[in-house]
């Protein structure tokens, strides 16, 4: 009784509805997403081979040990540690896919700081903005990482762009929560004064707000990178790159060697980052 009353309602059509507004989407916007395509395509393959692998491995080894040293305060760890783990992906025959990987990591990570500081800082300052945009993060942070694919592919089809489209869409929401938090974490006290000396919008935002609010926003900037490079793996599968998509050949090839040294690899790259990132929000004395 109870199913026949389930079965009373028709299937509502979702699937085919996205596909039709998917569909749409690549009809009305083409003039927009082919630009995206083929100039981002080709400014990520300028930045892979002719600027990261034109220096030459021990220049950049030294360059990265040399800011790991002075951004740590002058210990030897971080700085040792990126020597050793740069040293043993180099030796592993896994450079150029490493540098695949740094580029695909650094344009999703810039993009998703560009869009979402920005929309942390309209949600901080409108509560309309905040009720619309909070459930929007919230479906893009329970949505799998998977399911970004079929978009990205669907609109650029397959390679670095779409795998940094996936990456963005996955990688935005902690900088634009981490930022609306700083903000409206900042001292009422301070805002006040600000106010009281006839500060208009634009210098309470710049002086007084977003310099309180760094340390927050850094946070999630950090969490932001952690997670573009989380989806290095799961972007090869659309044709990206580096070295996910190492693991991922591995993984369909049941080798399981050449998958660890690749999946070892982007740990190192994971740790480095992450340091650096943590390191350079930490206050100093």
């Amino acid at each position: 009784m109870l199913n026949k009353m389930l079965d009373f309602i028709p299937e509502i059509p979702i699937a085919e509805g996205t596909e039709w507004f998917t569909d749409l989407l690549k009809e009305k916007f083409s003039i927009l997403f082919d630009p995206i395509k083929e100039h981002l395509g080709n400014f990520m393959e300028f930045m892979s081979e002719e600027v990261l692998m034109a220096i030459p491995p021990i220049i950049f080894i030294i360059v990265i040990a040399l800011l790991a040293f002075f951004i740590s305060g002058k210990k030897l760890g971080l700085a040792a540690f990126s020597i050793v783990g740069l040293w043993l992906i180099y030796n592993q025959g896994y450079w150029d896919h490493l540098m695949n990987t740094v580029t695909l990591v650094i344009i999703a990570s810039v993009l998703s700081v560009i869009i979402g500081v920005p929309i942390g800082i309209l949600m901080s300052k409108s509560r309309i903005a905040e009720a619309i945009i909070t459930p929007i993060l919230d479906f893009m942070q329970t949505m799998p990482a998977f399911v970004y694919l079929i978009p990205a592919v669907a609109f650029f089809g397959i390679g670095m762009v779409p795998g940094v489209f996936a990456s963005l869409i996955f990688a935005t929401p902690p900088t634009v929560r981490f930022t609306n938090l700083g903000i409206q974490q900042v001292s009422k006290e301070l805002v006040e004064a600000s106010d009281a000396f006839g500060s208009t919008g634009t210098q309470k935002l710049f002086k007084v707000e977003l310099p309180m609010a760094k340390a927050t926003i850094m946070a999630g900037i950090n969490q932001t990178v952690m997670l573009s490079l989380s989806m290095v793996v799961i972007a090869s599968m659309i044709g990206a790159p580096g070295l996910g998509r190492e693991v991922l050949s591995s993984l369909q090839r049941s080798n399981v060697g050449t998958g660890f040294v690749a999946g070892v690899g982007i740990v190192i790259l994971a740790i480095i980052i992450d340091r650096f990132t943590q390191t350079m929000n930490k206050k100093k004395d």
